[in-house]
This record gives C-alpha cells, structure tokens and sequence, in this order.
C-alpha cells in the first residue's frame, strides 16, 4: 500500500492534510501460507461481505440470464408472455436457497449452486418428441391467452417431473456414498465427451440468435474477448473518503471480475441508440422496444412457489433424458470441489464432503424441478473464478450473496428485464458462453497421453459419433416404431441426447479397450481428486474441528459410534482398502 500525503499550508488551518491513498487489496490480509485475503472459515466484516456478495450475484446473473432465452421458445412462449420473467425470478430464488444449505449443511465450500446448461441438452431433447413439438405460428396466434399458457405450462410440468425425479439419484449416490464407486468407472475420457458436448450440441441455438443481427452479435463478443481476456489485469481507480485519511484511491479490477455484464450493458446501450434514432426497423430483435411489455406487465413483488406452473407430471422418457443432465452436473461438480478448496487455503474436501455435496446438489436440482424453474442445479465455474480472482474464498461472503439471490427472486420486475435483452446479444454471448463449456469439457485430456491412438479413437469417436446421431433423430422425429410407445418415447430421447451418448460412449471404451492406466489418465485425475485420503478421527487420536464439519451438531454426532457409518456424516470413516 502506498500513501501519498500532501501538505496545505497556504490558507488553511494547521494540521488539516488532505491524503490520497492507493491500494490494491481491501482487507489486510490473515497470516496464512498463501496469497488468500480471507480463508473459507474467516468472516470478513460485515460491509466487504454485502460488498463480496454483490459480486458473486452479479456473476451469478451473467451465467444464468441464457437460459430462458433457449428454455422459452422450446416451451412454446411467446416472446411477449410475461411469465419469462417469472421463470428466471424461479431460477434466482432456487439459486440462494440451494447456495445456502450447501454453503451450510453441503460440502460447505464456498460456491454457488444455480441453473445450467448442461439440463438445455435433454431438455430441447424431450421436447422435440412429436408429442411436444409447438404449433406453428399462425396456430399460436389464433389461440386465446388462456389456451397459449396452458400449452406452455403443459411442457413446463413435464420437464418440472422429469428433473425432479432424475435428481433423486444424485441424492442417493450422495447418500449412499457410491460416488466413490461410479469415480472409479468415470475417467477424462469420459468426462471430455459428456462436458465437450454441452456446447457443441447447443451451436444451433447460437447460430439462430446471432443471425438475427451479425453486427450487434459480433460487437458482443469482440468486447467480452477484450473484456475478459485483453483487459483482466487493468484496474480501475476507484475514489473514496475516510475521515481519518482523506481520500482514498482503490484500484478494482472491473474488467476481470464483471466482462459479462458490461459487456451486456454497452451493447444494451448501442442497442437503445438505434432504436432511438430509428435505424432499425419496427419489430426487430435487436430493438430494445420489442419486449418491453413483459416490464411493463410484470408485477413488482411475487413469491415463486412449488407447483406454480401446475402439478409436474412423469414419464419414463422424461426421466431417463434429465438423467443425462444430472450425471453431466455430478461429474462437472466434483471436478470444481477440489480446485474451490485450493483456491480457499482450505484442505482437500473429505469423501463425506463430496458425498454431502452430491446429495445437496441433487435435493436443490428436486427443488428446482417442483418449483418449476425448468431446470437443475450445479456449481457455477463463473463464481469459482471470482474466488480465484479477489482472493476472498470466505464462505460467509457466498451465504450473505445466497440471501440476496433469495430477496431478489421476489422482485418480478428485475427478472423481467433481463428476460427483454436484445437477441442478438444473447446470441454474441452464446458463441463465447458455449465455446468455453466446449473447452472446459476438453480441458479433462490434460491428464490423458494425447499421444495414444487408442485414447485419440475413443476420444474422436465419442464426441463426432453423438453428434452425427443426435441430429439425425432431430431430422427424423418419431422414425422409431417398436410397436410400444413408452419405448418408443424412451429410445427417442436417450438417441437424441447428445452428453448421455458421448458419456456413455466414452465410459464403456475407455473401460473395455486394453490401456495402462497411466496413458487413460486414472493416476494423473486420482491425484487431482484425492477424495478420502484424510486421516481419520483414530488416526490423529483425537477429534480436530474440521472446515467440513457441520455448523452445530458436532458434539451429539461425536458421542454416537453409529454416525461413523454413515457416508454423509463428518464423523463418517471410509474403510481402507487393502
């Protein structure tokens, strides 16, 4: 930190300075071994919490405002239908739930559990059956509103039931402790088809945002690459005033932690310029008058609530397609809990914690499915990232953002205005948003030898293959015909899910073809992973509180044997295997 001090003699009174301070950091920082400002157990004061907060949720907006955009329209919404606002006001409300009783009673990490892309693939899936597919246009607009809603909630209660009851294995695995037994089958080469595919199955959606104005589009992210990757280590002075100290510079590294939203809010900005001075024409997506209604329409306060959209309905196709998504969030999820905890000064997270973390996960993605938010739960990689980058991995900080996700979920009127973002935008967004889960998927092959034939086959085969397989079935709905229909819907959307193909694909290769474990990458992955290395509670020969205990209870679950065999307990100890 450096002070620079200026003193006024002329006309002013004695001992009156005017200082100008400069700092990179907010907090001093704790005596700990690394660079981290605030460590997971650490409880910053209370307005760099609300200030930490605010950032995780503005993040947590960037990530989540893409969904309904490709959620809507598979639903059959019209653009104007107000409940778009309802639905991402859903998916913010279930957002701060699910981040605080995982902050709390979870993995106790501190990362924000929310909507995801990777429930759009099985989604856009199930509802390209023939028996989902919307009506035209024209039929559309002759419906009465009363007649349109119930075509949307209709979808709504089916993909409401269908993750609802997929999520229920992610409970048990979590519950049971069989996480540790499907690691051992779940290798890079599996995870780089599953997580690759998320992206590269949704391009069609980018293509069709974009091209409704390429321009806008590529303005968009041309300014999201400059933001996030050409600017992130330009700080912004920010002007303050203590009365102890005068004024105060803070250097805030805006570029780095908000590229998502200023660049939202710059093209917003060019966007409402054209409008204003009328170079583009009525109706067009990129204007930002075409949506304005649905503010206009949306009340200001509304309290999402379980089976708002109807009662979620099930069936067995639903069901097997969402489990695809719960399965892409499992191994996705686990791969961020590790990496959180360095970036924390925290421990590697023990066997309990990934088992607790699993099943909370999954309970969130249940109440996702019966409030109706139309999708699951899963960490977001964005706030990670903020972690890594403002060096504050408190977990209090995640829990006041958790509150603030809650409160805000109640104001309709905010979820509306994202819902009214021009398309075009969005369709900027998806090129950049999609392209980096697509390297996030390819990013597991660093521990695999690149230089195996065998690995390069299984690896070619099972991302090109679900492609070319998906998008026939799209092309040709209903082509199945067993006989059965209940088979015929199953068969259907399992061939049309792109990640449950590629993930299955490369599981069952990599598990099947002859191959060292070193080139498949297991020792490499083992070693990032290291779940259910820690020494036990009779190895240390005393109890040592731990980050990963539970907030209250610990003392009841010490005095009982009976809680050391259950998988989710902190008391729980993990049979060695010989």
């Amino acid at each position: 930190m450096d002070n620079l001090s200026f003193e006024m003699n002329d006309n002013n009174p004695p001992n009156h300075n005017v200082t100008f301070e400069t700092e990179t950091v907010i907090p001093q920082k704790t005596d700990r071994k690394s660079d981290i400002t605030y460590g997971i157990d650490d409880v910053p004061p209370w307005y760099l919490c609300l200030f930490m907060a605010l950032q995780h949720y503005l993040t947590m907006i960037g990530a989540i405002v893409a969904i309904p955009f490709i959620l809507c329209p598979a639903l059959c919404m019209t653009e104007s239908d107000p409940a778009r606002g309802h639905i991402i006001a859903t998916m913010i409300f279930v957002t701060g739930i699910v981040t605080l009783l995982q902050t709390t009673f979870g993995c106790r990490l501190p990362i924000v559990q929310g909507g995801t892309i990777s429930f759009l693939v099985p989604t856009l899936a199930i509802l390209n059956l023939p028996q989902w597919k919307c009506p035209s246009n024209d039929v559309l607009e002759s419906m009465t509103e009363k007649q349109r809603q119930d075509i949307w909630m209709t979808r709504m209660c089916e993909l409401s039931g269908a993750i609802a009851v997929s999520a229920l294995f992610q409970v048990f695995i979590g519950c049971t402790g069989l996480i540790g037994h499907f690691l051992r089958y779940v290798s890079p080469l599996t995870i780089a088809p599953t997580v690759s595919l998320v992206g590269l199955t949704l391009f069609k959606n980018a293509a069709n945002a974009a091209s409704q104005h390429w321009g806008i589009a590529s303005g968009t992210f041309i300014l999201l690459t400059i933001f996030s990757q050409c600017m992130s280590e330009v700080s912004v002075p920010i002007v303050g005033y203590r009365k102890s100290i005068g004024l105060k510079v803070t250097w805030f590294p805006l570029f780095k932690l908000f590229p998502v939203l200023l660049t939202i809010l710059l093209m917003w900005g060019l966007c409402l310029l054209l409008t204003l001075i009328d170079y583009l024409p009525v109706g067009h997506p990129a204007r930002t008058d075409v949506k304005i209604t649905i503010i206009q329409d949306a009340p200001w306060f509304r309290f999402p609530y379980p089976g708002q959209w109807g009662m979620p309905t099930v069936s067995l196709a639903g069901v097997l397609g969402m489990l695809a998504g719960v399965l892409a969030c499992t191994v996705e999820s686990i791969s961020y809990y590790p990496t959180t905890a360095r970036m924390c000064d925290a421990p590697p997270p023990p066997l309990h914690a990934i088992n607790r973390g699993i099943a909370v996960e999954g309970f969130g993605t249940v109440l996702a499915g019966i409030w109706g938010s139309g999708n699951g739960t899963n960490t977001f990689g964005e706030n990670v990232g903020a972690i890594g980058v403002t060096k504050v991995g408190s977990r209090r900080v995640i829990q006041w953002a958790a509150v603030l996700m809650i409160v805000q979920g109640l104001v309709s009127k905010f979820g509306a205005v994202f819902i009214i973002i021009p398309e075009p935008i969005v369709g900027g967004l998806f090129c950049v948003m999609f392209g980096m889960i697509t390297a996030f998927g390819l990013s597991a092959l660093q521990y695999v030898n690149l230089n195996s034939a065998r690995n390069l086959y299984i690896i070619g085969f099972s991302i090109f293959f679900p492609l070319v397989l998906s998008k026939w079935m799209e092309e040709n709905p209903g082509v199945i015909q067993t006989g059965i229909e209940i088979l015929d819907a199953v068969l259907g959307v399992l061939l049309s899910t792109s990640i449950l193909l590629g993930g299955v694909i490369g599981c069952l290769l990599d598990n099947l073809i002859p191959g060292s474990a070193e080139d498949r990458g297991l020792e490499a992955w083992g070693r990032e992973m290291s779940l259910g290395n820690q020494e036990t509670d009779d190895e240390r020969n005393e109890y040592v509180p731990d980050t990963y205990d539970f907030p209250l209870g610990m003392s009841y679950l010490l005095k009982t044997n009976w809680t050391s065999h259950i998988p989710f307990s902190p008391t729980y100890k993990p049979k060695r295997r010989r």
